[in-house]
């Protein structure tokens, strides 16, 4: 695979970034991508490993080293190849090239002792190009079933699901609450890591596969508290959707966010983290909003050390914050792995974002005790340090302080999906409050109500964008199974 030796000639190249001063003036994606030769070199050193990790690694089964082994060679029909493979296990590569944290080079097999294949990049190079030259096309079933299908949410998930089916050829809508497709795609992740025009193009692909997407609806019920204007245009039953499809498959993303219920958590100024976010990429996409949460010249404290919590620091700096701290409860992690006992698993190890590179102070092993503000208003909050001590969390005695903060964020990730649509459909949960679903090979992503099926974050729970892909592509072969019998899709 790759050239023989060129794991020993050729050293890792990482993508580019624009640097930070230009970057921050703008929500616009800043990474430069691998040109042609540059990936072709990349391509090399992928070894002759016998028994590829990264394949297993990569949750959706990516073929690695048969692609890197098509842009090492080089010519145009190679690369044309490679888009093919890629996109035979992958429906959006364009996504998982940009936002993927890449569990298929943690598990690459130079890994062990070496940097990794630049897995990631090199499928970045692989979509964009195929893009440019125009290689990726809508994809026509050759028959259609007759058979119609619901996805209920328009995420990853919803996506990967939705352009199966159609390609199998059932009649597909995709019913989504928001005003635009993309789900969490869509209001998630910021403009900066994926412009949105990408969830575009391939939505005008699906479309022209057959897919109908219906947005501004409301399936199930609304929300103690909420109001129909703040989810959707219309409301659409269960039995509703039941009634008029052969089968239904509910992909929503989990969007309980994980609350801090310490004093203090009323105050004006403590959001959680998906409330500021989905603000900015609405305004990004031309959208008016009243009494949008900015962080202009203000203390930002993010409560939260994953990727949500990075966007948030981005976004922050972005706005033009006086000053961004991010929180982590857990201790700070090493600097590197101990590769020979993790390999080919995923590392806990300290890993730092784009977003941290523009401006950002991490504190580790600190807990947040009370929010403090005067006349309902945030102006810091109150914490401790903490250690692990016999199995547990503690407090260090002796280390409460208090630190100055207007704007506080909440990024602890998700709790489980909005329940309301799970009770519509009488869908049982599990203990985690997610839709009760096997993986099994046959009868998989069933739910207890005939003909209703779940995928994604809606079964799984938080998970990855990759992730969602892989339970879209597998729930969309066992719906077709259950309509036909029979499926030819892959799983």
């Amino acid at each position: 695979m790759g050239k023989v030796t060129g794991f020993m000639e050729y050293e890792r190249l990482e993508e580019g970034y624009e640097p930070v001063p230009a970057r921050v003036k703008n929500y616009k994606e800043f990474v430069i991508g691998l040109n042609i030769e540059q990936a072709k070199v990349q391509g090399a050193r992928c070894m002759d490993c016998g028994t590829p990790f990264c394949n297993n690694g990569c949750p959706v089964n990516n073929i690695i080293p048969d692609f890197n082994d098509l842009v090492f060679r080089g010519r145009p029909e190679d690369w044309k190849n490679a888009i093919t493979v890629l996109q035979s296990t992958n429906n959006f590569p364009e996504f998982t090239g940009r936002i993927c944290p890449a569990p298929c080079e943690a598990a690459c097999t130079l890994n062990v002792n070496d940097d990794a294949v630049g897995i990631k990049s090199i499928e970045h190079a692989i979509i964009d190009r195929a893009w440019a030259e125009g290689w990726v096309k809508p994809q026509l079933p050759k028959t259609k079933t007759g058979k119609t299908v619901a996805v209920v949410g328009s995420g990853p998930a919803g996506l990967a699901a939705a352009q199966q089916l159609a390609r199998a050829g059932h009649s597909v809508t995709v019913f989504e609450k928001n005003d635009r497709v993309g789900g969490l795609l869509r209001y998630g992740i910021p403009d900066f890591k994926m412009e949105k025009s990408h969830i575009d193009r391939r939505t005008a692909q699906m479309e022209a596969e057959g897919v109908v997407f219906k947005t501004g609806v409301l399936v199930g019920s609304i929300p103690e508290g909420h109001k129909v204007t703040n989810w959707a245009k219309e409301v659409i039953s269960a039995d509703e959707l039941k009634a008029q499809f052969d089968a239904v498959l509910l992909t929503g993303g989990a969007e309980n966010s994980r609350d801090l219920p310490v004093p203090g958590r009323e105050l004006q100024g403590v959001h959680f983290a998906m409330e500021f976010l989905p603000q900015q990429n609405k305004v990004n996409a031309g959208d008016k909003l009243k009494g949008q949460i900015r962080a202009d010249g203000k203390h930002v404290i993010v409560i939260g050390g994953g990727d949500t919590g990075s966007d948030c620091v981005g976004t922050s700096n972005r706005h033009g914050a006086k000053s961004v701290t991010q929180f982590e409860v857990m201790p700070r992690p090493p600097e590197e792995e101990d590769r020979p006992m993790t390999w080919p698993y995923w590392p806990i190890k300290l890993r730092t974002s784009s977003s941290h590179e523009e401006g950002c102070e991490r504190v580790f092993a600190i807990s947040t005790k009370e929010f403090v503000g005067e006349k309902g208003k945030l102006t810091g909050l109150k914490t401790v340090q903490v250690e692990f001590k016999d199995g547990k969390l503690t407090e260090v005695p002796g280390t409460e302080q208090t630190l100055k903060a207007d704007l506080v964020f909440l990024a602890m990730g998700f709790t489980a999906p909005i329940a309301t649509v799970l009770d519509a459909f009488g869908v049982s949960k599990d203990a985690r409050g997610n839709a009760k679903a096997t993986t099994d090979f046959t009868g998989g992503y069933a739910t207890n109500v005939e003909k209703v099926f779940a995928a994604g974050d809606m079964r799984r729970g938080q998970s990855l964008v990759v992730w969602a892909i892989r339970e879209g592509r597998q729930a969309a072969r066992a719906v077709d199974e259950f309509l036909m019998g029979v499926s030819e899709l892959p799983r």
